[in-house]
């Protein structure tokens, strides 16, 4: 518990002190996002995965935090995929590199022997979507971060309720570590996630909770695993509606203000709006999956979650992505001139 506690507020203080260190040389080597078309240096996804890592390790030297529940492969696996996510952040590479690295560690880290091989390859499918929908996420400032947070302490209880102790201290690491990088990156964001951060996050909280959920009713555990993560899974399917060839004309992975939370900027929220939006959503999600996975609400309780996640999805459907320029902010209308995924 001590243990716990001095880790996750070493990884805030630690990735938050990173993340500011390594602003200037990111700046220098051009390691840089220009979504908001001004250079926002990507040192803050190289910060969260140092501060893991460090901590992690820390406490496995010291032997007061033994690796154990498979999270020494977990840790291996999301390092492979933050590595894959940091060459991406220095030169453009193509979907297809990012899909197989991420398949071929998730396959690496999925635990057959409690999920069973058919289950075991829908694990691995669900943890590339998640992983990929995460890297999707970081469209806007504070927003990865805040729902990485959110879901990580989610997962964290489910974890602890599984008597996975070291599952649940690496995923409170993670969470202090997105906090102390949330303070460099609240709307306008000194720092951002960039594929790095961002993959690996995604990584880790979708290995761990299906190592939480494993040797479950399959429909159960699919559920729990969708709620723990409905925003994600809402913002892929609204982008995946919005850019079919019917509906855009063009391919689907193009760029463009197709996001949640671009949707939700065209509604007048402010880009801080949209994200207190967005993780209030993660967070009643997180709350009924965590509420299944105890047994305090029955599993029909994530199809309520479902049916709200895709009510807002159509909702926001209808919402043109452009409109008059006189009648937008300025800020809102350089934000939806970028191109982005």
């Amino acid at each position: 518990m001590l243990y716990g506690i001095a880790a996750a507020t070493s990884a805030l203080f630690l990735a938050a002190v990173l993340a500011a260190l390594l602003r200037s040389p990111a700046l220098r080597l051009g390691l840089v996002d220009r979504r908001w078309r001004r250079p926002v240096p990507l040192s803050g996804g190289v910060a969260v995965v140092l501060a893991v890592g460090a901590v992690g390790g820390a406490g496995q030297w010291a032997g007061v935090a033994l690796l154990g529940d498979g999270t020494g492969r977990l840790s291996a696996g999301a390092a492979t995929v933050a590595a894959l996510g940091f060459v991406a952040d220095v030169r453009r590479v193509k979907t297809r590199f990012l899909v197989g690295g991420t398949a071929l560690a998730a396959a690496c880290v999925v635990p057959y022997a409690r999920t069973g091989v058919a289950a075991g390859l829908l694990a691995v499918g669900w943890i590339v979507f998640v992983t990929l929908g995460f890297k999707a996420l970081d469209h806007a400032d504070g927003l990865a971060g805040t729902v990485g947070v959110v879901t990580a302490f989610g997962v964290g209880i489910c974890a602890a309720a599984e008597a996975m102790g070291g599952l649940a201290v690496l995923l409170s690491v993670l969470a202090a570590a997105l906090t102390g990088f949330l303070t460099h990156n609240r709307p306008p964001a000194r720092v951002g996630l960039g594929a790095c951060g961002a993959l690996f996050t995604g990584f880790v909280l979708a290995a761990a909770a299906v190592t939480t959920r494993a040797g479950q009713e399959l429909g159960s555990g699919a559920g729990v695993l969708f709620a723990l993560t409905v925003i994600v899974a809402a913002d892929v399917l609204l982008v995946v509606l919005v850019r079919r060839p019917l509906l855009r004309g063009g391919p689907l992975l193009r760029g463009g203000p197709d996001h949640l939370a671009h949707r939700l900027r065209r509604l007048g929220l402010t880009a801080r709006g949209a994200t207190v939006v967005l993780g209030v959503g993660a967070f009643s999600g997180v709350l009924v999956a965590v509420l299944v996975h105890l047994g305090r609400v029955a599993g029909s309780g994530v199809l309520w979650v479902a049916a709200g996640a895709l009510i807002v999805v159509l909702a926001l459907l209808r919402i043109k992505p452009h409109g008059p320029r006189r009648s937008m902010n300025p800020q809102v209308r350089a934000q939806l001139r970028v191109r982005n995924g």
